[in-house]
C-alpha cells in the first residue's frame, strides 16, 4: 500500500524541483574550468536509493515549524537520499514572540529528527524599515543566504503554497502593482537560482492533511491570524468573501493569473533590455557615486509604454535609485518628459537621483 494521496503529492512536487536541481548542479559542474580540464575528478551521483556522497550537492529547507514547512522538511528527508543529495534545514527566530529562540531550537529538533543534516536555529534583528512583513522577510531572507553560503548549498527550498501565490497576487492588486507585482512568486528565484517553490501548485489543506497523515507536529503562528497583518486579513477575511461572491476557485484563478502575468512580464523585460542597448549610454561615476545615465528621448519615444517604462525604470536603478522605493508614480513622472515635454523641472528620484531632460537627451544621475 502507498503512502496517502497527500503525502506522496507533496514527495513528487519535491522530487521534480530535487531533479532541477540535480540537472542545474551537473550543467554548472560540467562547465566549470576545472571539471573541463580533469574530467576523471567528477564524481558520479550516488546510485538511487543508496547513501549520498559526502560531496553530493546540499538541499536545505527552511521551516518555520508550521504546517507548510514541516511538510516541505519531510518530503525533502524522503526524497533527497534517493536522489543522491544531501538534505539539511534552516529555522529563522525573529525574536518577535517571548519564547521564540526555544520554539526554534524545538523545530531545529524536529528536522534533525526527520534526518536532515547539518541543521541550523539562526536568530535576527528584524528592522522596521519598509513595515514589519518586510522588515522580516528581509531578516529572513539574508540569514537563509549566510546559511547557503555558510554550509555550500546548492538550493534552498522554500513551502509557500498555490494559497500564498494567490494571496499576493491579491495583495499586488490593491497597491495597484504592474505586470511583475502580479505575476507573484516565482518557482525559482534568488542569486543563481538559489531559492524554490515546490508547493506553489498544492493547496494549503493538501499540504496540512499530509502533516497529518504522518503525525507530525506543527506550530500554527500567532501572526498568521493576527488582523494588524495585512497578509493575514487577505488571507482570512478577503479571500474568504471572494470565494462566497465568485464562488469556488478563486485561488487557483489568481494562481493561474500570476502564471499568465509572470509570462507577459518575463517577454517584456526581454524586450526592454533589448531596447536599452539603443538608447542608452553611460558615463564615468562621480567619486563615490553610481554611474551617470543618458537615454536617446527620440528612440525611447517610439517604444510601446510598457516597454519604454521598464527601460526608464532599468536606467533609474543602474544610476542608484534603489529598486524597492521606485514606484509606478515616479516612473510615470519621468515618463512625462519624454511624452509631454514643455520645459519641466528635473525629477527627483529616491535615492538622491535625478532626472533632467538636456536637449535630445534624458540624463539620469545620482546629485
Amino acid at each position: 500500500m502507498g503512502p496517502h494521496p497527500a503525502v506522496a503529492a507533496i514527495r513528487l512536487a519535491v522530487r521534480r524541483v530535487l531533479h532541477d536541481v540535480l540537472v542545474t548542479h551537473s550543467a554548472s559542474s560540467s562547465c566549470s574550468p576545472s571539471a573541463a580540464s580533469s574530467p576523471s575528478t567528477r564524481s558520479a551521483p550516488a546510485p538511487r536509493g543508496s547513501a549520498p556522497r559526502d560531496d553530493a550537492p546540499l538541499v536545505l529547507a527552511a521551516c518555520s515549524g508550521g504546517a507548510d514547512s514541516m511538510a516541505l522538511a519531510s518530503a525533502l528527508a524522503f526524497e533527497a537520499p534517493r536522489a543522491g543529495l544531501r538534505a539539511g534545514g534552516v529555522t529563522v527566530d525573529h525574536g518577535l514572540q517571548q519564547g521564540s529562540d526555544a520554539r526554534a531550537a524545538e523545530v531545529a529538533d524536529r528536522m534533525r529528527a526527520l534526518g536532515l543534516a547539518p541543521v541550523e536555529a539562526i536568530a535576527v534583528s528584524v528592522g522596521r524599515g519598509g513595515g514589519p512583513e518586510a522588515a522580516a522577510r528581509d531578516a529572513r531572507y539574508a540569514a537563509l543566504d549566510a546559511a547557503a553560503e555558510r554550509h555550500g548549498a546548492t538550493a534552498v527550498l522554500l513551502g509557500h503554497t498555490r494559497d500564498d501565490q494567490a494571496e499576493t497576487v491579491l495583495l499586488g492588486l490593491a497597491r495597484g502593482s504592474g505586470t511583475r507585482s502580479l505575476s507573484g512568486m516565482a518557482w525559482v528565484s534568488g542569486a543563481d537560482g538559489r531559492y524554490r517553490r515546490p508547493f506553489l501548485q498544492l493547496d494549503r489543506h493538501t499540504v496540512r492533511e499530509a502533516c497529518l497523515a504522518q503525525s507530525l507536529p506543527v506550530w500554527d503562528d500567532p501572526h498568521n491570524v493576527d488582523p494588524s497583518y495585512t497578509r493575514s486579513r487577505v488571507r482570512h477575511e478577503a479571500l474568504p468573501i471572494l470565494e462566497k461572491a465568485l464562488g469556488k476557485g478563486v485561488v487557483e484563478a489568481l494562481a493561474r493569473t500570476a502564471q499568465l502575468s509572470r509570462d507577459d512580464a518575463d517577454a517584456l523585460d526581454a524586450w526592454a533590455a533589448r531596447a536599452e542597448a539603443d538608447v542608452m549610454t553611460t558615463a564615468p561615476a562621480a567619486a563615490g557615486g553610481a554611474q551617470a545615465v543618458h537615454l536617446d528621448t527620440v528612440g525611447l519615444h517610439g517604444l510601446p509604454t510598457a516597454v519604454r517604462r521598464r527601460v526608464l525604470r532599468r536606467a533609474a536603478i543602474a544610476a542608484g535609485a534603489p529598486a524597492g522605493s521606485l514606484f509606478a508614480r515616479h516612473i510615470e513622472e519621468v515618463d512625462r518628459l519624454i511624452t509631454g515635454w514643455r520645459g519641466q523641472r528635473a525629477i527627483n528620484l529616491p535615492g538622491r537621483v535625478e532626472v533632467r531632460r538636456e536637449g535630445g537627451r534624458l540624463v539620469i544621475r545620482q546629485g
